[in-house]
């Protein structure tokens, strides 16, 4: 058994490992890195040859959390890991997204990555690792890869910048990102942040890239040690280089022209490029152009993308006319649904949102079950994307990837703008009506206009913008686009979004598709994509600037009240008792739940008699009784020598026959006292051994003068 071991030193005391030869070595390829008592597996595999007529890589990336890695059983009845979680399919996404744009164009084999995280201590966080180790599998075997690359963490915690935190340093962070790169150019970032600067987030980006240097190194390393510098010789596509020159001289220029021709309507353009095809195929014998389609299909495409960069490079014109910091035309609108607690309308372009906001209680949390989290979530953000939204005629099967990903990316954007402690559980739904260009950015902008419709007293109103970059000569010649179209998303090099408030960055997501994107590059990006955002808010506070003063009639009413932790029994009640009396007498919603030293009471209702009379319920509970305190008593039962009372919630004590007035009774008959009656009583004592309670009526009475002995 030959295993090979390297060891990457991160200057605080910590070291990563990377270990192959051991496990898994039927596999292409296999790793295991290890940080701390955190260990990832992964592994490679590729088949031999493409499946005829594919023409694009069919990569698959799978992270997988072992419950076991952290001591713990799986939830649900058959207590075996199941269907990814979001958290997974999101660490998926960051390292399929570094590693795709790696592979050599003309590779097609199918090919799976899997990493699997089968140790953790709780403290060191494996979605950092999980690049690094997927490349490190791909360095070691004979796949062709242009890598390799690395991914770290990068927070801002008190200031200072630190590489790969631990889960408890990153909950004072400010700021947190994924970035992953080559040697020598950034790949991918990912992250959140509490408004920070357009300086920050590229100083955080620049120290990301120094570590991932060192990862990346020891993977070269760690190839050569194990003897796979040489890849694989594959031939996964058949060209025709007669019929390629041929599409270029007849349809080139004709693309050109529509692509110069500034026309405005998504479908129109498509059908044009379309039509052009359709000459060109017109003009070939039935047999030839049913046997070469594949082939003219890709070379087509080429044209079109050509055409395209040409246009906005050598003249500055874009596909619908605008400039390259031009914004398409923004309207929206609020309240447009009368069902839901609130609504949006958000329209940019071609792309459109429709976006609910549902107003919750306690009972309403996500459970959060993870291998290294639980938890509960009290902000919920998701984001449909139908079909239709963009013409095709194929069913909807679900939400996929995608979907996770880029409600992902709207839910770190305005997360940190909800109030902290806000007293309802808040669900955003984004569901995208027309999609061409960045449908998440429009999630953002509609997701906030719909809060702020709902009352939600959000800190600042947060929109986002998508950019794009066509370049060439490994970035001296470049064009940045705000607000891309689908279309440049598609055929250029860059997708970079950035959402924000009017202070600073709240979140940020970008792929890059080529070498040699600079920081310049970088930074005019950022600084031309600020600028945008601020026109999109612009427009946004147009249509509401601020929250409305108050919910909708038909939301929930939700009242919390602290109380002292010793007093949370006292309000459940043996079995639950109390507390349900409680909700069935007024008809609330009542949550408790220990944090710190206290308890947390949620009283949720429609309507405000409800809660109040809710809230006087546990405020008698929580109540000390006080001598000399004067408190309504219900008679709960009647004794021979008096009755029973309860003057606080769950409190009784006695009301002797001889307290209940200055007169003398003789018996509790002849009182005029009956069950459920309701009395003033003056608490007079509080027995120190017994704690029983003496309490009085007649102490509330005027009492009768005196009657003076008759002398003799």
């Amino acid at each position: 058994m030959n295993v090979v071991t390297k060891t990457i030193a991160l200057g605080d005391g910590r070291e990563i490992t990377i270990e192959t030869g051991k496990l898994a070595k039927q596999a292409d390829g296999a790793v295991m890195v290890r940080m701390g008592n955190t260990m990832l597996l992964a592994t490679v595999c590729a088949a031999k040859d493409a499946v005829p007529g594919t023409d694009f890589m069919p990569l698959s990336v799978d992270y997988k959390e072992k419950f076991s890695a952290f001591g713990r059983f799986p939830g649900g009845f058959l207590r075996r890991e199941g269907r990814a979680s979001d958290y997974e399919i999101l660490v998926s996404r960051l390292v399929d997204r570094a590693l795709r744009p790696l592979f050599p164009d003309d590779f097609h084999a199918e090919t799976f990555v899997n990493v699997t995280l089968f140790s953790a201590d709780g403290e060191d966080m494996p979605d950092a690792l999980a690049g690094l180790a997927a490349s490190a599998a791909l360095a070691v075997s004979d796949i062709p890869f242009n890598g390799p690359i690395s991914e770290v963490r990068v927070a801002r915690i008190n200031g200072e910048f630190v590489l790969n935190p631990t889960f408890n340093q990153l909950e004072s962070a400010d700021m947190d990102i994924i970035v992953a790169a080559t040697l020598d150019n950034i790949m991918m970032v990912e992250g959140e942040m509490k408004e920070v600067s357009e300086d920050d987030l590229l100083n955080a980006m620049r120290i990301a890239h120094e570590a991932i240097k060192v990862h990346c190194q020891a993977q070269l390393e760690l190839m050569e040690a194990v003897g796979k510098t040489q890849k694989r010789e594959y031939c996964h596509e058949e060209n025709d280089e007669d019929l390629k020159k041929d599409i270029w001289a007849k349809t080139y220029d004709k693309v050109y022209a529509l692509a110069t021709a500034c026309n405005t309507d998504k479908h129109s353009r498509v059908d044009n490029f379309e039509a052009v095809k359709a000459e060109y195929v017109a003009t070939l014998e039935e047999e030839v152009a049913e046997a070469k389609k594949p082939l003219i299909d890709k070379y087509y495409h080429a044209v079109e993308k050509e055409a395209m960069r040409r246009s906005i490079l050598d003249e500055g014109k874009r596909l619908d006319g605008r400039k390259t910091t031009e914004i398409r035309p923004i309207w929206s609108e609020i309240d447009y649904l009368p069902g839901p607690h609130g609504s949006a309308v958000f329209t940019r372009g071609e792309t459109q949102s429709l976006t609910t906001v549902t107003l919750g209680t306690k009972q309403d949390e996500k459970i959060v079950d993870e291998a290294l989290n639980q938890g509960k979530e009290r902000f919920l953000l998701h984001y449909n994307f139908p079909p239709f939204s963009t013409g095709e005629a194929r069913p909807s099967r679900g939400v996929g990837r995608r979907e996770v990903g880029h409600g992902n990316l709207a839910f770190r954007a305005i997360k940190p703008m909800i109030p902290e402690n806000y007293p309802y559980v808040i669900r955003v739904v984004s569901d995208i009506l027309e999609s061409n260009g960045s449908s998440s950015m429009a999630t953002v902008c509609a997701g906030t206009l719909a809060l702020m419709d709902a009352g939600v007293t959000i800190k600042k109103p947060v929109s986002g913008i998508a950019m794009g970059l066509i370049s060439e000569n490994k970035g001296k010649n470049f064009a940045v686009l705000s607000d891309i179209l689908g279309d440049e998303d598609h055929l250029g090099d860059m997708d970079f979004k950035v959402t924000g408030t009017k202070d600073g960055i709240t979140a940020t997501q970008m792929d890059i598709k080529v070498d040699g994107l600079s920081f310049e590059i970088l930074e005019k990006a950022l600084t031309q994509a600020r600028e945008g955002r601020m026109h999109i808010l612009g427009e946004m506070m147009k249509t509401i600037s601020e929250p409305r003063e108050d919910l909708k009639p038909h939301a929930p009413r939700i009242v919390v009240v602290f109380v002292p932790k010793e007093m949370i029994g006292a309000i459940i009640g043996p079995g639950g008792k109390i507390i349900q009396a409680m909700q069935a007498e007024t008809g609330a919603v009542i949550s408790i739940e220990e944090i710190g030293d206290q308890g947390r009471v949620e009283i949720a209702a429609n309507n405000k008699a409800a809660i109040d009379a809710a809230v006087a319920r546990i405020k008698g509970i929580i109540a000390v009784p006080e001598v000399g305190e004067v408190y309504e008593a219900k008679v709960k039962s009647i004794m021979p020598y008096g009755c029973f009372v309860e003057f606080l919630p769950g409190k009784e004590g006695l009301l002797h026959i001889s307290e209940i007035d200055w007169k003398r009774i003789e018996t509790m008959e002849t009182s005029g006292i009956k069950e459920n009656d309701i009395v003033e009583v003056k608490l007079l004592d509080i027995d120190a051994k017994t704690g029983k309670f003496k309490l009085s009526r007649k102490a509330l009475l005027p009492r009768p003068p005196r009657e003076e002995k008759k002398s003799e």
